[in-house]
């Protein structure tokens, strides 16, 4: 019976809050067409010639307000499911990898080889596919193949949009933020594509769709909801409705206390706590909101790490 190995894989992050290091992580991540789908000529002088002079520095700002001792927060709570994970299924080798930074996709699957592994399942932490996100992994562990000449046998989660699990997850925290915060407003925040992504083919956006759908379907809570996107970069069209301007303007509309929840994140990162807890909250509040309040992520829930072990089984 062949050895099998689970890679948790995840996009990454910096491995310091420092300018050198964001600037590093940034290169690879903003040069990969998979996120950037621009032609080379136009986009790569725009990266190296303005984004990577200007941006790791406030990045790197950004990135010391949430650091924690034992690093980002992405990465505790990425070895965490990794090491409940593995207490769960013994039997297994069970690594985790990120597509920029360390340690890397291709390193943790170099790791498998030298235990024997022969099977692996790939399981991307992004509940919903994206050619941004889950398509940049899977291009990180056919990179490492490509030349190998013993491929073990391999799979490769797609998405877990609507797993009963998933979704069961989802509406444990809705029902207890909806009782301890009694909000107004329940807000949906994913993380936004470009327009033209979901026009060439990407799936997202559906997806997406498809989880609030799978979250409400047979699902009665008593105050409305409204989805929204959140993070656009760079000045294309991006897809609607825009989670800061939403929050901008509820007040004026009397919507006073919202809790967001990011169903698309299962690590809390520097796109939940700092870009939703500071940046989104304060634009409700300076606009008149009078409570703001956020879900987080699954982190170090076991029942997350059981929806895992559930996608490998």
């Amino acid at each position: 019976m062949s050895k099998k190995g689970i890679l948790l894989a995840n996009i990454g992050t910096p491995d310091k809050p420092e300018a050198k290091e964001v600037k590093e992580y940034l290169k690879h991540f903003l040069g990969d067409p998979r996120v950037i789908d621009k032609p080379r000529w136009q986009w790569l002088p725009i990266l190296h010639g303005i984004i990577l002079n200007t941006r790791p520095k406030k990045s790197a700002a950004l990135y010391k307000s949430i650091w924690e001792e034992g690093g980002s927060p992405l990465l505790i709570h990425t070895k965490s499911q990794t090491s409940q994970l593995q207490e769960k299924l013994p039997e297994v080798s069970v690594r985790f990898g990120m597509a920029y930074s360390q340690p890397t996709i291709s390193e943790s699957l170099k790791a498998f080889e030298k235990e024997g592994v022969e099977d692996v399942t790939i399981i991307p932490l992004y509940p919903q596919y994206s050619t941004t996100t889950t398509a940049a992994i899977h291009d990180a562990v056919f990179r490492h193949y490509l030349k190998q000449e013993n491929i073990p046998t391999l799979h490769l989660i797609r998405e877990f949009t609507s797993h009963p699990l998933y979704i069961n997850l989802l509406r444990k925290q809705i029902e207890e933020g909806i009782k301890e915060y009694q909000p107004e407003l329940l807000v949906f925040s994913y993380h936004g594509i470009p327009v033209s992504y979901v026009e060439k083919g990407d799936p997202y956006k559906d997806q997406c769709a498809e989880t609030t759908a799978a979250v409400f379907k047979g699902f009665d809570i008593d105050i409305p909801y409204k989805v929204t996107y959140q993070s656009k970069f760079g000045p294309d069209e991006w897809l609607t409705p825009a989670l800061d301007k939403t929050l901008m303007s509820l007040p004026k509309e009397g919507i006073k206390k919202v809790l967001v929840i990011t169903p698309g994140f299962v690590s809390d990162c520097i796109e939940t706590l700092e870009e939703i807890e500071d940046e989104n909250r304060t634009y409700f509040m300076e606009n008149g909101g009078v409570e703001f309040n956020y879900i987080h992520p699954f982190n170090d829930d076991p029942d997350f790490v059981e929806l895992l072990a559930n996608l490998v089984n």
